[in-house]
């Protein structure tokens, strides 16, 4: 009875007494031939639960422990899918589900061993599994191509730069909780105030419930731009938001927030921005981080420099793929995912993303993470991934901090290396261990300036550098021109206790720049798979391994003093250099050479 409550008591479909399904009596009754699949001896024909919503049908078959006899269960599982397709022709989701520990196995489709979904550990609500086929999940240009017509939607109905993000951010996780702007009679002032009580609704349970729902409503619905829409205009940007992005939503399904997480990144990516150096995480790059720090279930993450919560979501995301039922997911929604972000509008839209995310209200707080150091304590991280701001302004940083620099200094000498500095003291001072995976300007791994080789060698003191990976040229294209890399530190170890660095030259992430669309990912014409994701697995592979290979990983030991990248270590591999290779290098150099403002005409 629990199994079918999880399901759904509605979608059940039984034709006998025992609650069971009948094939061949169903059969019968629809005057198709039932032909019996026999399996030694044994002539399946009733399963113990059918569920059936739309073009999809949810079979489970239970068993006191499925491990005894797993051929045969498998094969009884099978019979009944095969009597479900020539009845139906539904697709279908196939089930063995334990009654004495919890534990099942989940098809998709046929039972075969490419069907198999390995990480689903848990039942799911009979509209999770529609979803499973229902919904699309693969096709990321496509959601990019939509994020540039939506932009170009909303620029032509004169909504700010600024704005769009968080505009659109507010309808969809509105639209995704049933607003209502359809009817003729239903006006702009209308939509605007049903959108308010959604968000009010949500935030329910929220501690900063008030100043959420004020900031999103005087920042966005009570704007100007959002204010001078009419009714049709309003109902037309809805529509288009409904049907080229809402599709791609499924907060139960990995590969929809991949999606709708791509969706967020790209459309930020598309907003003008006063500092041309911000920059927000690719998508893909939130992932690999997410993956080499090895979050989990029992993972507390934290984000002190949270922006639009990419790295949120992508924690989240990860942590929730390795639960094993709804109870631990819940105690990651609300007690293992925290935020820190000083930037208003910022914030509000990283609480946008997460409730649209389905995080359950996060622990979100606006403000500089320096002022809230008793927050970061008391929420124990044991992994810290951010992205913090390469030129911040005196103001944003502490004065113990800025009274050291220069009096012409009117940015972050570090280039944020000393956020990473400061959060690392203080998880240090309180000893707390965690895994620190930062994204950073490749002159911080350089460390040519007397500011940031000080902060190279302080930072040793007390955490050993596990690795420094270099990363694609142009990653932020088509926002910050900054090139990157991530450093992974591990806080109170010691960093001479003879554990090389790992140093990793990933450079070809697979992705390709395309007009309009940014930095596109590649699929093999061939095989029809991505090539990032193979790529991906290799350098994780590398890394976590911790293997050398020749032109791209090589293991060394550093100071503070030394180069932190694996250029100034590895062994090049001079037999893949092209003529390509060349030019693009020489050309590389120039450009550089322009922006240093060392190149002219006498």
């Amino acid at each position: 009875m629990e199994m079918i409550t999880v399901v759904g008591k509605e979608w059940l479909t039984q034709n006998t007494e025992s609650m069971e399904f009948d094939y061949k009596k169903e059969y019968r009754n629809k005057s198709v031939n039932f032909e019996p699949i026999n399996y030694n001896g044994r002539n399946f024909q009733r399963i113990d639960m059918r569920f059936v919503k739309n073009n999809v049908s949810v079979l489970i078959e239970t068993k006191a422990n499925f491990d005894i006899d797993y051929t045969s269960s498998k094969m009884q599982l099978s019979a009944y899918v095969k009597y479900e397709k020539k009845l139906t022709k539904n697709n279908i989701i196939a089930i063995l589900a334990n009654t004495n520990d919890n534990r099942i196995k989940v098809w998709k489709g046929d039972i075969k061993h490419n069907n198999l979904l390995k990480n689903e550990t848990y039942l799911r609500n009979i509209n999770e599994y529609v979803d499973f086929y229902n919904h699309t999940f693969n096709d990321k240009e496509k959601v990019m191509q939509n994020t540039y017509e939506l932009n170009e939607k909303l620029h032509a109905n004169g909504i700010s730069e600024s704005l769009r993000s968080q505009f659109v951010g507010t309808c969809l996780l509105a639209l995704k909780n049933n607003l209502e702007y359809k009817n003729p009679r239903i006006t702009a002032s209308q939509i605007r105030a049903g959108i308010k009580d959604i968000l009010g609704n949500l935030l329910e349970n929220d501690v900063n419930r008030a100043t959420k729902i004020a900031l999103l409503n005087n920042n966005v619905l009570e704007n100007q731009d959002i204010r001078d829409l009419n009714d049709f205009d309003l109902k037309e940007i809805l529509s288009s938001i409904e049907k080229n992005i809402l599709p791609y939503i499924n907060d139960s399904n990995t590969a929809g927030q991949d999606l709708l997480n791509l969706f967020f990144v790209t459309f930020n990516k598309y907003i003008g921005k006063k500092d041309k150096n911000q920059a927000f995480t690719p998508d893909h790059i939130t992932d690999f981080m997410a993956k080499l720090t090895s979050i989990n279930k029992n993972s507390v993450v934290m984000d002190p420099c949270c922006g639009s919560g990419s790295f949120l979501v992508r924690a989240m995301t990860q942590a929730i793929d390795n639960c094993t039922n709804l109870n631990e997911e819940k105690l990651v929604k609300q007690k293992q995912i925290f935020g820190i972000e000083y930037d208003e509008t910022a914030f509000g839209l990283s609480t946008t993303n997460m409730l649209i995310h389905g995080d359950g209200n996060s622990n979100i707080i606006q403000g500089s993470c320096f002022d809230f150091e008793d927050i970061i304590i008391n929420a124990k991280p044991t992994v810290i991934l951010m992205n913090p701001p390469y030129n911040a302004q005196s103001k944003f940083l502490p004065n113990e901090y800025t009274d050291t620099w220069k009096s012409n200094t009117k940015t972050d000498p570090s280039k944020g290396f000393y956020f990473v500095k400061w959060i690392a003291d203080v998880l240090n001072n309180n000893r707390i261990e965690a895994t620190i995976a930062v994204l950073l300007p490749v002159a911080c791994a350089i460390g040519n300036s007397k500011e940031i080789k000080k902060i190279k060698k302080s930072i040793l003191k007390q955490n050993r550098l596990d690795a420094v990976f270099t990363l694609p040229n142009e990653l932020f294209y088509p926002g910050a021109s900054a090139s990157a890399c991530c450093m992974v530190f591990k806080t109170g170890e010691n960093h001479f206790s003879g554990i090389d660095t790992f140093f990793g030259y990933y450079k070809d992430d697979g992705f390709k720049k395309r007009k309009n669309l940014g930095r596109v990912e590649q699929i093999d014409n061939i095989t029809g798979k991505s090539k990032w994701e193979e790529i991906e697995d290799k350098w994780l592979d590398l890394y976590l391994n911790r293997k050398s290979l020749k032109g791209i990983s090589v293991t060394h030991k550093v100071t503070g003093e030394d180069e932190w990248l694996c250029e100034a270590y590895m062994e090049t591999d001079y037999s893949k250099l092209t003529q390509e290779d060349f030019q693009r290098t020489v050309n590389d150099y120039l450009s550089f050479l322009i922006k240093r403002g060392e190149l002219y005409e006498p």
